[in-house]
């Protein structure tokens, strides 16, 4: 199989799961009463809904979604990235930095090494996939690369940095099509990314123009 039909079934994999994790229906929460319960005891006051990380997420996901300028989002979007990067391991996240610096250093085998452990230890954390992703992209990797990519999307839906790599990639393997699409995609979640912005620019005459 050509790398422009492994790009284009893989990006349409990718997405595909993206989506049907952003739309299931989330676990009740630990501890919460069953509807049956709370009518048998109306007098009592519900209890506080639970500041979780995936509702303050949420939260940011909307105002990065309705900024009003460039500027207002990347103040939003730093404070998601910011949320991404705490695993919640203290070892992950020691093991994270360290792989960052390797990366920094030219260091790219020991960062994939280091990323390897990240994502054995923490497998859901999103962000350890994207960036060996990131790792393995410059390591001349691609196909690796998008393997990761649509891992880092099954857990992360709207990781925006994600959708961005694939297009990048996509768009390297010749196939332009499929890379608007990972692109357009990044702009739902991220209408002021001025970089990708700028590749749905770059890419517009040579997809729509030849439909029309």
């Amino acid at each position: 199989m050509s790398a422009f039909r492994i790009g284009s079934v893989f990006l349409a994999l990718a997405l595909t799961s993206a989506g049907a994790m952003a739309q299931a229906t989330p676990p009740q929460r630990p501890g919460a009463l069953a509807p049956s319960d709370k009518m048998e005891n109306p007098s009592e006051p519900p209890a506080p809904a639970a500041r979780t990380p995936a509702a303050t997420l949420d939260r940011l996901f909307q105002r990065l979604h309705d900024a009003k300028s460039p500027e207002e989002a990347k103040g939003v979007a730093s404070l998601i990235q910011r949320r991404w990067a705490r695993s919640g391991s203290d070892t992950a996240d020691l093991l994270m930095t360290r792989a960052q610096e390797a990366l920094k250093a030219k260091q790219t085998e020991l960062a994939i090494e280091l990323l390897d452990r990240v994502v054995s230890l923490q497998p859901d954390w999103a962000e350890a996939w994207n960036q060996r992703a990131n790792a393995l992209y410059i390591a001349g990797d691609p196909i690796r690369s998008m393997v990761d990519i649509g891992e880092a999307l099954k857990r992360e839906p709207r990781h925006y940095g994600a959708m961005m790599g694939l297009g990048i990639i996509l768009r390297q393997q010749g196939d332009d099509k499929a890379a608007m699409v990972a692109f357009r995609k990044a702009l739902e979640v991220y209408p002021e990314f001025e970089a990708v912005k700028k590749a749905v620019d770059s890419l517009r005459y040579e997809v729509d123009g030849r439909d029309t």
